[in-house]
């Protein structure tokens, strides 16, 4: 069964006249007819009574109908899927974040995004770092974003994105949050809330054990969401990157003594052939200028 037979069908069942059918699909109505006459061999039976000059569908034809109206529809849908995808019109974003990794980062970019496809579909995966490899392995995601990436894949890109400062977080009632100059010594007392998706969370414990901060009390957390609702209730305080968005109610505070930093990195899969939107948004990245966009969170 070839689509123009079922295109031709379609003209004539709804024109119910075979001359005006080929008219409107620009062929000549020997073609059209002949077209049909395969058709009908193909299923078994005739699908229009011939009354000259009119048509009229057979009972065949009339079962038929719908299914195969579906069926071309169908076809015309995918060609025109093929089409946007071919023109850039369509496309797929698929990227993975790291836990750690806050989604800001993104948001300047997605207005840029949306303006250059029409059709912008996005498909953000979540997890650790050994999760943003496995996503990146298995095809599920085109590029990641993570800090660290414990892996030794040898198709791995990697590409470093900015370096940025971690920084206290307190509510905005605590005791430290008016303090104009804070030293690693101030964190001594207080429940530290332990964000454990974070690359960087056993080093930053080992660290401040080590520079002989009493931690107190320690609290794991498990997302972003649940460290700032704990924050705010006065649960206790937490080192978080410089990126970390964090509302009105949370203060953040430079610390004295505290040489903690990490590297954002973009991670991609060599040899692979990538989307239009990701080949994009890996030049937008890329290009991008961070440490101007770091200052500006300052």
């Amino acid at each position: 069964m070839e689509m123009h037979q079922v295109r031709y069908f379609l003209a004539v069942a709804r024109l119910l006249h075979f001359t005006r059918a080929a008219e409107e699909c620009n062929v000549t109505q020997p073609s059209l007819t002949r077209a049909i006459k395969q058709l009908e061999a193909e299923l078994g039976g005739d699908l229009f009574r011939r009354e000259r000059p009119a048509a009229q569908l057979t009972e065949l034809g009339q079962r038929m109908h719908p299914l195969l109206k579906q069926c071309y529809e169908a076809a015309v849908g995918a060609r025109t899927l093929a089409s946007s995808f071919k023109s850039g019109e369509l496309g797929t974003l698929r990227i993975a974040l790291a836990d750690s990794v806050d989604l800001a980062l993104l948001i300047p970019l997605l207005d840029q995004l949306q303006r250059q496809f029409n059709q912008l579909e996005l498909r953000f995966l979540r997890g650790s770092s050994r999760m943003i490899a496995e996503h990146l392995k298995n095809g599920e995601a085109e590029l990641g974003i993570a800090s660290e990436i414990d892996e030794t894949w040898d198709r791995l890109d990697v590409w470093p994105l900015f370096t940025e400062d971690f920084a206290l977080a307190v509510s905005s009632r605590h005791r430290l949050a008016g303090q104009d100059a804070i030293t690693i010594d101030d964190l001594s007392g207080d429940a530290l809330l332990c964000r454990n998706y974070c690359e960087h969370a056993d080093r930053l414990r080992t660290l401040l054990r080590e520079r002989g901060v009493d931690l107190g009390r320690t609290h794991d957390v498990h997302s972003e969401r649940d460290l700032i609702a704990l924050m705010e209730a006065g649960v206790g305080i937490s080192v978080v990157p410089q990126t970390t968005a964090l509302p009105e109610t949370l203060h953040r505070a430079a610390v004295d003594g505290l040489d903690v930093r990490r590297t954002v990195h973009l991670y991609g899969v060599a040899g692979r052939e990538r989307t239009a939107v990701a080949s994009t948004v890996m030049r937008m990245l890329r290009g991008r200028n961070w440490q101007e966009w770091l200052g500006q969170l300052s």
